[in-house]
């Protein structure tokens, strides 16, 4: 099978120099520097196959931007090999260039005082786009955006929302096969947020484009990747359906009750973990008992109401990331 992004055995390593406090410190540091290693990614292994939309998931300094940065040629790995679209990223071959994107949550490439609009034709100049055809993409992009009242507003006087989904209409103008995104809804609001998903799994599911997508929103992940990659302090910890993270890493289900009176948390301890708040509850049950747990509560507690749902996923990846191995 062809794959369009291959990592194998990826290493990044930074030698970072070391300085003593105060001024003899700082001669010491000029004459004769101390330099400590950081492992900042560690032998990640993976591939993603056409069309493919993948959430990499990790805490923070986990490695997910150097990873990406290696896989779109900003940095040079250490070790291992990069591939993606055939291309070795570090040589920044520009028919590679023409083929990906990296949009990052906390970077902008708009310019700032400058309108919208102007941003996008440089864009085009850029990438050599014929101006009908860019000026027909602009306007389909901003029409599934909702942002065509805002194109020729300069970008100093956009909201954050409208700033992130002019940065995704930038970044998508020459239609790449492949989209790294680092925290493209970070800091937006609820229906934004919304906006720039929809607008990422239409992209995707029209263009055949794959997709790297890391996010702290769970919300997002679960909206648009059916595979998730997991590492923690630069090594994979999982690779598989994001169904399958869930079963492997929440071994329980979550009960939660309304109950007709009150029922201390001591009591329903006797389940698993449990909390309550007035009354409703929520307990936390390990998947082979709860059959029997369930039972019991129907019959034991004054339940008006029951529900079992897995646990939220935040939750679910909290627990990978507290474990930090497999």
């Amino acid at each position: 099978m062809d794959y369009a992004v291959i990592a194998q055995d990826l290493r990044k390593t930074y030698l970072v120099a070391e300085k003593d406090p105060g001024f003899l410190g700082t001669l010491r540091h000029f004459v004769r520097r101390r330099y400590k290693k950081i492992e900042a990614v560690l032998g990640v292994s993976f591939s993603l196959a056409p069309g493919e939309i993948v959430g990499f998931l990790g805490p923070n300094g986990a490695g997910k931007t150097t990873t990406l940065k290696m896989l779109t040629g900003l940095i040079y790995p250490s070790g291992g090999r990069a591939e993606v679209l055939g291309f070795v990223p570090f040589e920044r071959k520009a028919a590679f260039l023409r083929q990906i994107t990296l949009v990052m949550g906390n970077k902008q490439q708009l310019i700032w005082d400058l309108p919208v609009l102007d941003s996008l034709r440089i864009n085009a100049a850029v990438y050599e786009i014929p101006a009908a055809e860019a000026e027909r993409r602009t306007r389909s992009f901003a029409r599934l955006l909702e942002i065509e009242d805002i194109l020729t507003q300069p970008v100093r006087k956009l909201s954050l929302g409208q700033r992130m989904k002019a940065e995704l209409m930038a970044a998508l103008l020459h239609h790449p096969r492949v989209l790294f995104l680092d925290e493209p809804t970070l800091g937006l609001d609820v229906n934004a947020q919304a906006a720039v998903r929809a607008f990422i799994r239409d992209y995707a599911r029209n263009s055949g484009a794959t997709v790297l997508l890391t996010s702290h929103y769970m919300a997002d992940i679960e909206a648009l990747a059916e595979r998730v990659i997991v590492i923690h302090e630069g090594a994979l910890l999982y690779d598989g359906a994001l169904g399958g993270l869930v079963e492997r890493f929440a071994p329980y289900r979550e009960v939660r009750l309304e109950l007709a009176g009150p029922v201390p948390a001591s009591r329903l301890a006797a389940y698993g973990e449990a909390t309550v708040e007035g009354r409703t509850a929520r307990v936390l049950v390990r998947r082979e008992g709860l059959t029997r747990a369930v039972a019991e509560m129907l019959e034991e507690l004054p339940v008006r109401d029951l529900a079992v749902e897995e646990p939220p996923l935040e939750e679910v990846i909290a627990r990978v990331f507290s474990r930090g191995a497999v």
